[in-house]
């Protein structure tokens, strides 16, 4: 049965987070995003409060909380900025939560504890230049040479790609089975011919890393396939479920911002004599934020409800961040409008705002692909099974874990 009602747990992290983004990225975020800096320090400061692994089991490092509270760290931390939330969507949802599912034993104590721990970051190499909603179209390959696999090719849009110790990355292993050719591996930045590169010049998300990852004859061990060889796509896929789960949560963060910021300018700003949160087109603008947030609340606490339950929840998931992400990027749409000419420049907050909200509109599944998924879902021409290896359900039980 589903308790909206937030835990003691739950509200001390919400607390916890939201004093932090207050304290550590706000009053700094205007200049990072200028620069196009992303501070790693808050990472460490993350990793200090045992937030970088929030819903790992305590025995592979983490804190053990239900993904729900996973959902309210990513919400808070994207009220902060985009960036930050993004850094947690992919070394904890993308990463951390695939090797949690995925991952062998050895693995998982190789990996997952010291990325549970904050002392090593994660990372996602999925998308290429060529292949981004189209997976099965990546030119990357992995053939095996004894008791390694040597990989070859490139990925892009790859966030952390400077800052991460491991990723997973997927490669071709066949190429005459499409989709059932594609195997996933943990790949450590120390292996020779692996490169990183970041991009510049982004509309958005300024102060994030973000960028390419080059693999020139990267000797990979045989054991660090994770799952088996042709089980990329059901990896990836099931990846995406976690990765979306957590985009879906920060765009919460930035309906939120945007519904601040946009307050706090309704009552200081007046035209015709009164403040213009007295006009009803105005009214308006600041409804739809405010009913937004609450939907798009629902909707991911819903989604994490049945991860917590340990039950298939691809299709939520994909309602969750296809109807939050488009409210985020018309609340902070809205937002600048409010502010008028001055929402057209950073001296306020709402430009990086927009800026920022466009991104996740795009990536973990286009709003078009996600419009598609629902339609099938509907249709009856979708349906969801069980994955060969399921996340854990919360509360975790030591014994399944280990």
């Amino acid at each position: 049965m589903m308790n909206f009602e937030l835990t003691e747990e739950q509200q001390s992290v919400k607390k916890l987070v939201r004093k932090f983004a207050d304290k550590e990225i706000i009053p700094f975020m205007q200049e990072w995003d200028r620069n196009h800096h992303f501070e790693t320090g808050v990472l460490n400061k993350l990793a200090e409060l045992q937030l970088m692994g929030v819903c790992i089991p305590e025995e592979y490092g983490g804190g053990g909380m239900d993904y729900n509270a996973l959902a309210i760290v990513c919400d808070e931390l994207e009220r902060g900025d985009t960036a930050y939330r993004t850094a947690v969507s992919v070394h904890t949802g993308l990463n951390s939560m695939t090797l949690l599912q995925w991952g062998t034993e050895e693995q998982k104590l190789k990996y997952l504890v010291p990325q549970a721990r904050g002392e090593q970051i994660g990372a996602f190499g999925l998308t290429e230049p060529n292949a981004g909603s189209d997976v099965a179209a990546m030119k990357t390959t992995a053939k095996r040479d004894g008791d390694y696999y040597i990989l070859n090719g490139s990925k892009t849009w790859i966030s952390l790609c400077d800052v991460a110790d491991n990723f997973i990355v997927f490669a071709k292993t066949d190429h005459d089975l499409a989709h059932r050719g594609i195997t996933a591996f943990i790949v450590e930045r120390t292996f020779e011919g692996f490169e990183s590169r970041a991009l510049k010049g982004k509309l958005g998300i300024r102060g994030g890393n973000t960028g390419e990852l080059f693999f020139t004859d990267v000797k990979v061990p045989v054991s660090n396939r994770l799952g088996e060889e042709g089980e990329g796509f059901k990896i990836a896929m099931a990846a995406l479920d976690n990765g979306r789960f957590t985009v879906a949560a920060g765009a919460c963060g930035l309906i939120e911002a945007s519904l601040e910021a946009s307050l706090k300018y309704c009552h200081e700003r007046k035209t015709f004599g009164k403040e213009i949160g007295k006009h009803q087109l105005v009214q308006q603008m600041i409804a739809k934020m405010s009913a937004n947030l609450e939907i798009s609340r629902l909707l991911v606490y819903k989604a994490g409800w049945l991860k917590n339950q340990g039950l298939r929840n691809t299709q939520e998931t994909s309602l969750a961040k296809w109807i939050s992400c488009n409210a985020a990027f018309e609340a902070a749409n809205d937002a600048v409008q409010i502010h008028g000419a001055y929402g057209y420049s950073d001296e306020y907050p709402v430009e990086r705002f927009l800026r920022n909200s466009k991104a996740p509109v795009i990536y973990e599944g286009t709003r078009e692909i996600h419009t598609i998924m629902q339609a099938e879902y509907a249709l009856g021409y979708r349906q969801d099974k069980p994955l060969r290896k399921m996340l854990p359900a919360w509360p975790f039980d030591p014994v399944s874990v280990l």
